[in-house]
């Protein structure tokens, strides 16, 4: 029988790439409660809420702080202003993976599919990226 973190197709058994607890919709780990296929999640689920946020203590994606607060068994860290060109913000709708620079330059909306991203969001800022 297979473990979970091995899958056996024709050539025998393989390595998953994806994080334990990903979500498998997603190219990248996303991670939290009650996920939707658009990163919206039980906290957060209004129609503009379509984003995940890479957290750099534990390299996973999460729709928002709350989430990765209720799954995870360390604090959060945010990241800093010298890392910004780090790729830590995908789009739920088109999967697009945003450097921190280009989704906080992207005035609300994504750069990949002109999906709009809500900007209250933008009040919780601190939460994961230091102050510019």
């Amino acid at each position: 029988m297979a473990t979970n973190d091995a899958q056996f197709d024709r050539w025998g058994p393989r390595r998953t790439t994806r994080a334990p607890n990903a979500d498998p919709r997603f190219d990248v780990p996303v991670r939290g409660v009650e996920v939707g296929p658009e990163a919206r999640c039980a906290h957060y689920h209004g129609p503009r809420d379509i984003i995940a946020i890479r957290f750099p203590c534990c390299d996973a994606f999460y729709p928002c702080f709350a989430c990765h607060e209720e799954t995870t068994d360390h604090e959060s860290q945010r990241w800093p202003i010298d890392r910004f060109h780090t790729p830590a913000v995908v789009c739920g709708m088109c999967q697009a993976v945003l450097t921190i620079q280009q989704y906080l330059d992207a005035e609300h909306t994504c750069p990949s599919c002109g999906a709009v991203f809500n900007p209250g969001c933008a009040r919780h800022h601190d939460r994961y990226f230091e102050a510019r």
